[in-house]
């Protein structure tokens, strides 16, 4: 494939993913702006807890194998079935785990509610083993279309079901119902877009080649989950549900721009990234503009939503919620520079050091461990300001490897992003100032939104800011073909 072609494909893969993940996100985030409405902070507290086990157990299910086989370019129908089987097995047997285990994660919390609803939801690691191959296809195939009408229909159907649910009074339950309802629909339809059939047969040489790669992602993608919950099996154990609640709704507001905008960069430059691997000129040239662009993003975002909290808080789900604002923007705060972190691990993966790639999820979760020793001896704030300074920390880690792959280290990409920053931030500041306006939660935020997006409009095209240009041309290069 030309370079020229690629760019071509990852420019339209990355819009149909940016799509993709506006429109689902988009619906996720009004039926969970419903759900919030009509389900309490405890509520939410309850499924918190069970997604921790979820997300922990679902990454061992995937093994690194779907990542590996991404990056290997002659993949076999033998390959296919190898991980499928891998995948499917490891997924019965973890459920059968977290169906046993939820006895002893209820006695932990001390939540009595929580052993049904793991028992429940422990049929989701299987489910979402029987998509993994499924989804790994279209990544593969730059398929980000069929994709996103996948995910569009899912999230539809689940949020319809989850709020059908709360209405009838049944809590806790309705939020279950959304997160099946919505894997089992995604799979299926995953299936009849593919029509992929695997076969019974496995081979051990392809397990062998795929897994000597695909573990040490296995074990670092384990420490990072792990790392990533073990904030709520703090506020859970040592604090109250609500407090779990509160913390999960910011996590889940916050998450909408940066952890998405990361999905989205990094689906889509993976694959394509890892056809020019053994270029390092264009993979230099592509790794920084990728970076450029994630992180105007990024920062335009994260610091708007740092500036927009209190109102926005207030008129999407309401006064009782008011209390996760100070969560929310420092959780802002500490995740503005998440693409980035990702960007420089996602570079180890293509470049095939999945060796350093755990080397430096070791190093810095031996770092995180204090942020947590903050939250469980003196305050949740403490530990959620702790994680800020330790995820900078991080990020020199990241860079120092992967920078030295590419000869592009950290002072280097810091420069690259320095004018999106200075941007954005100016931006923000604006912004916040107009929180103290006096008038109605909705009119300020209305009037802060549109303030800031004229604000960074008008900023990126008096400084012409290259990254800002770019995006700029695909948006109308994709009007035009329109």
């Amino acid at each position: 494939m030309s370079e020229e072609n690629l760019k071509k494909r990852t420019i339209k893969g990355f819009g149909w993913n940016f799509l993709d993940n506006i429109l689902n996100r988009g619906i996720s985030f009004v039926v969970g702006i419903v759900l919030a409405r009509l389900l309490s902070p405890s509520e939410y507290g309850l499924i918190g807890i069970i997604m921790i086990f979820i997300a922990i157990f679902n990454s061992i299910v995937d093994s690194g194998l779907g990542s590996a086989l991404i990056r290997k370019n002659d993949c076999t129908e033998e390959d296919y079935d190898t991980v499928f089987h891998s995948n499917l097995f490891l997924s019965i047997i973890m459920s059968l785990l977290f169906f046993l285990c939820a006895p002893l994660i209820a006695d932990f919390f001390n939540e009595p509610q929580l052993k049904p609803l793991a028992q429940v939801m422990s049929c989701t690691l299987i489910i979402n083993a029987l998509s993994i191959i499924q989804n790994t296809l279209l990544l593969k195939q730059l398929d980000f279309k069929g994709k996103m009408v996948i995910s569009m229909i899912s999230s539809l159907a689940s949020g319809a079901a989850g709020i059908a649910m709360a209405y009838s009074g049944y809590g806790v339950w309705s939020l279950v119902g959304q997160q099946i309802s919505r894997q089992v629909l995604y799979t299926t339809l995953l299936w009849l877009h593919n029509r992929w059939i695997p076969r019974l047969r496995f081979s051990k040489s392809s397990f062998h080649e795929l897994f000597g790669f695909g573990w040490k992602l296995l074990v670092s993608g384990l420490i990072d989950t792990v790392w990533k919950e073990i904030y709520q099996v703090v506020i859970g154990k040592f604090y109250t549900p609500a407090t779990l609640g509160l913390y999960s709704r910011a996590h889940q507001f916050s998450t909408i721009f940066s952890s998405n905008l990361t999905s989205v960069v990094q689906s889509v430059s993976f694959p394509a990234l890892s056809k020019v691997q053994d270029d390092p000129a264009k993979l230099k040239r592509g790794f920084r503009k990728v970076n450029k662009t994630s992180m105007l993003i990024s920062f335009a975002m994260m610091f708007g939503m740092m500036a927009v909290a209190e109102p926005m808080v207030k008129v999407l789900i309401g006064d009782k919620w008011l209390p996760c604002v100070p969560f929310l923007q420092i959780i802002c705060l500490q995740m503005v520079l998440y693409p980035l972190h990702s960007q420089n691990l996602n570079l180890l993966e293509i470049r095939g050091r999945s060796d350093l790639f755990l080397k430096i999820q070791i190093i810095k979760k031996g770092i995180s461990v204090v942020p947590i020793i903050l939250g469980i001896f003196i305050s949740i704030y403490w530990m959620l300001v702790g994680s800020v300074f330790t995820g900078l920390i991080g990020l020199y880690v990241n860079s120092y490897y992967s920078g030295s792959l590419l000869d592009y280290d950290l002072r280097e990409q810091l420069k690259d992003i320095a004018p999106s920053f200075a941007i954005t931030l100016s931006m923000a500041i604006f912004v916040y100032m107009l929180s103290f306006l006096p008038l109605a939660p909705l009119a300020v935020l209305i009037i802060q939104l549109l303030a800031g997006f004229s604000v960074l409009i008008l900023l990126c095209e008096t400084f012409r800011l290259s990254e800002y240009l770019e995006l700029k041309e695909i948006v109308l290069t994709g009007i035009r073909k329109k």
